[in-house]
């Protein structure tokens, strides 16, 4: 399939053995990490949530029993995959949350937390907008990527919740609203300058013009498509919904800096769907160009494009010298 590199899913509170012993043994393809805090920021369930504070204790040897502990020993993980090559974040929300808080507020919802008690959806949204926050200035302060995959409504179907546990496949599209959200905290992190490369992906369709438009907003003109409109995934992971996201995004934005297709579904399987997105992108390109809708004599340019977006723009974007090397 000619793999020149592979990025995991991982929770913070991931020791990265495998990873390190891949490395160890000398694999010829760098597997690396990226870093996915999610369940670091979801407090509906206390139980839930101290669990995994209690894995955060175990992997940093450490005590946690307030915010400020919280964030130190959540840093050291941020550090931690940074130091295995981590150079990559990601996000699975239903929306983006941008409420205003107060740090004593926050500290007062984990206290909270940590006594096990259940806490009011104005509380939940505003520790979500903390720690999403906190995640995407530490993001910048590394030079990393920070995706957002947004939309998802999950684990639908209680009986099968309850027989099978979360996320196995009783999951939909989502009909949140996404606008004034998303512009709230990418402005928030822009006006303090301290928004990173940033990748957002939708799962609604009715999404894409405003998912196009929206990384428009916070390009700076000084890094190369910084703010990008992400590939279709999940349930647009097929032909019309790669379609309709590659029109969307050459007729809002730049597609020639489209870092092209992304397959998150944590199986080796899933590589053919790159070559599936290849041949929906030449398809696009060559159908425009018999339409006279691209100029013929200009094959070479156009040829290079697609080299970009389906190669090119990803390694350069990465950082991932490696892959410029030898591209």
């Amino acid at each position: 399939m000619g793999v020149k590199t592979v990025c995991t899913t991982d929770d913070p509170t991931d020791d990265l053995k495998w990873h390190q012993k891949l490395k160890d043994d000398g694999f010829e393809i760098p597997v690396l990490p990226a870093f996915r805090p999610d369940k670091a920021m979801a407090p509906e369930d206390p139980a839930a949530f101290n669990h995994f504070v209690s894995l955060l204790e175990k992997v940093t040897d450490s005590k946690i029993n307030t915010y400020p502990d919280y964030l130190k020993q959540l840093k050291s993980r941020h550090d931690f995959f940074a130091s295995m090559g981590c150079s990559v974040s990601d996000h699975g929300l239903e929306e983006i949350y941008a409420e205003d808080f107060t740090t004593d507020e926050i500290e007062i919802v984990f206290k909270q937390l940590r006594a096990g008690q259940t806490i009011n959806l104005d509380q939940n949204r505003k520790f979500k907008s903390a720690m999403l926050l906190q995640f995407a200035k530490w993001d910048h302060e590394k030079g990393w990527v920070q995706q957002f995959h947004l939309g998802a409504l999950r684990n639908n179907n209680t009986r099968l919740l309850q027989q099978m546990g979360a996320d196995v496949g009783c999951d939909s599209i989502g009909d949140f609203k996404q606008a004034v959200a998303l512009s709230k905290f990418l402005r928030t992190l822009d006006d303090a300058d301290q928004l990173t490369k940033t990748i957002i992906y939708n799962l609604n369709p009715a999404d894409n013009e405003i998912f196009a438009t929206m990384a428009g907003n916070f390009n700076d003109g000084k890094t190369v498509g910084k703010i990008q409109f992400g590939a279709a995934w999940w349930f647009l992971d097929q032909k019309n919904g790669m379609i309709s996201q590659l029109n969307a995004l050459s007729n809002m934005g730049l597609v020639s800096r489209f870092v092209g297709m992304l397959t998150d579904s944590r199986s080796f399987l899933s590589y053919p769907r790159h070559e599936y997105f290849r041949r929906i992108l030449c398809n696009l390109f060559g159908t425009e160009v018999e339409n006279g809708e691209l100029p013929a004599e200009q094959l070479n340019w156009i040829s290079q494009i697609i080299k970009d977006i389906c190669f090119n723009n990803a390694a350069n974007y990465f950082g991932w010298s490696h892959l410029i090397e030898n591209k």
